[in-house]
């Protein structure tokens, strides 16, 4: 079940290989995802020390908690395989390579993040992408009307 998703991943990066991982959370950091108060806008993943680590990702205070000392865009470690993490950083020392969280997701009772090894995209290629979604929809809206169904 999506709880959380990064709206402006799939526009501002080219999107290569998908993971899942387990974020360690608080009791009320749960319960505030599950109602879906949260973001993942200007957040990434990164990996410190062998640990790979969710950075930015805002998680609002659960109104019913106590909110002393916590802070809504702290560090949170992702629970990966060392043989991942490897893998990730050997990606990441390459240029232009970087991990985008994409989604919190409610999977088998657990809250999972999912996150992409991408690539940024130019502004000219954002411009021809937008450029190529207007002209499929004006398309569709045209035939729309003259498809007819058996």
């Amino acid at each position: 079940m999506l709880l959380l998703k990064n709206k402006r991943a799939h526009f501002d990066y080219t999107l290569t290989t998908e993971y899942t991982a387990g974020v360690v959370l608080s009791g009320q950091e749960v319960k505030s995802l599950r109602l879906g108060h949260g973001s993942l806008a200007a957040s990434h993943v990164t990996i410190i020390g062998g640990e790979a680590i969710l950075l930015n990702a805002q998680i609002s205070p659960y109104t019913f908690a106590r909110t002393e000392n916590y802070d809504p865009k702290q560090t949170r470690k992702l629970l990966l395989k060392k043989r991942e993490i490897k893998h990730l950083e050997e990606k990441m020392q390459e240029k232009g390579w970087t991990l985008v969280p994409l989604s919190f997701v409610l999977l088998h009772n657990r809250i999972k993040l999912n996150f992409a090894l991408a690539k940024g995209k130019k502004q000219f290629e954002k411009r021809s992408h937008l450029r190529e979604r207007d002209i499929e929809r004006d398309i569709r809206k045209t035939f729309k009307d003259k498809i007819t169904l058996r």
